[in-house]
C-alpha cells in the first residue's frame, strides 16, 4: 500500500529536515562546549535530580543537560531530531565514563510512553521546535504524574532573541503555526502552554557570562561560522553580497550594544529557568 502525505505533512518533512540540516552546520559541539558549559548543569540542579530518576532530556543536542544529569546518578535518555549531535553527544558521554541512551527523535512526536519519566527537561532545545503547544503537550505526556519538567530558554529581549530577531528578514518565512522560539523565555507564554496541566511553577532569569571575545566582530565571525541558525541565515543570502554585508553590521552592532568590557567584549546572555510539578 502506498502512502500518500497531504500537503500539510509534506510541509511538515521538510520543516523537520531543514531544523536537522540547520543543526549539522557550522560546529554546535563547539558553541556547547565553549559559550554554555555550565547551564545544563543549571537546569539539573534546579530540577534536583538524582540517583535512579528516569530523565528525558528533550532536544538534547550534545547533552549538556544530560551529561550532568548522569553524572548525578539519574538514568538518562537524550533525544534529539540530528545524528550529528549526538555523536558528538556519545563521544563526550565516552571521554566521561557515564553511560546513557541517545535516540533520534522529534520533539513534537516523542518515541516514548505516556508517564514513562521521572523529569523532563531541555535546555536551548525544544524552544527551536516549531509548534510550541505541541511541544508542551508532549512534554507532559511523557512526564509521570508529580514529576517535574524543567526548561531553561532564551529570552525575547535577551541577546540571542534580539540576534534571532535581527536575521529573520534574511531567511525564509518560517510555514503556518510556526512561532518564534525565544517565546519560550516568556513566563506567561509557558503559562499558556502548560495552562493547568502543571502546579508549582518556578520561574527565574538568569544570564550567561559571554567574555571570550575581543571584539563584537569576533563574536559575530564566530557566529557565523559555527552556530547552526547563523550559519544558515548567511547561506540563505550567500549570492547575495550586500545582504551579506548588511547582516554582519547587524550581528557586530547587536554585540557592541550588549557589551560591558573595556579592555575586551563582555555580554550576558539572558535565559528564563523555569520548573513545574506535573498534576496528579
Amino acid at each position: 500500500m502506498m502512502t500518500v502525505l497531504d500537503d500539510s505533512d509534506q510541509a511538515d518533512k521538510a520543516l523537520k529536515a531543514r531544523h536537522r540540516v540547520m543543526w549539522a552546520m557550522g560546529d554546535y559541539p563547539a558553541v556547547a562546549a565553549e559559550i554554555i558549559p555550565g547551564l545544563g548543569r543549571v537546569l539539573v540542579e534546579a530540577c534536583s535530580i538524582k540517583e535512579g530518576d528516569r530523565v528525558l532530556d528533550v532536544a538534547a543536542g550534545t547533552g549538556n543537560a544530560a551529561l550532568p544529569a548522569a553524572l548525578a546518578g539519574a538514568e538518562v535518555v537524550a533525544c534529539d531530531l540530528t545524528p550529528e549531535l549526538l555523536r558528538a553527544g556519545r563521544e563526550s558521554a565516552a571521554r566521561l565514563g557515564v553511560t546513557l541512551e541517545w535516540r533520534e527523535a522529534d520533539a513534537e512526536a516523542l518515541p516514548f510512553a505516556d508517564a514513562e519519566f521521572d523529569v523532563v527537561l531541555s535546555c536551548l532545545g525544544v524552544m527551536f521546535a516549531p509548534r510550541h503547544q505541541v511541544c508542551a503537550d508532549e512534554l507532559l505526556r511523557v512526564c509521570r504524574p508529580g514529576g517535574t519538567v524543567g526548561l531553561i530558554s532564551w529570552t525575547p529581549a535577551g541577546f540571542i532573541g534580539e540576534m534571532l530577531a535581527a536575521m529573520r528578514p534574511y531567511v525564509p518565512a518560517p510555514p503556518a503555526g510556526a512561532q518564534p522560539p525565544p517565546l519560550w523565555g516568556s513566563a506567561d507564554h509557558l503559562l499558556e502552554l502548560f495552562a493547568n496541566g502543571v502546579e508549582d511553577v518556578r520561574a527565574r532569569r538568569g544570564a550567561v557570562t559571554v567574555d571570550r571575545f575581543a571584539t563584537p566582530e569576533e563574536f559575530r565571525d564566530y557566529f557565523k561560522e559555527r552556530y547552526g541558525p547563523t550559519v544558515a541565515a548567511y547561506s540563505a543570502i550567500g549570492g547575495e553580497p550586500e545582504r551579506v554585508a548588511a547582516l554582519d553590521r547587524e550581528l557586530a552592532e547587536l554585540a557592541r550594544r550588549h557589551d560591558r568590557g573595556t579592555e575586551a567584549t563582555l555580554m550576558e546572555w539572558e535565559y528564563l529557568l523555569a520548573t513545574a510539578r506535573k498534576r496528579r
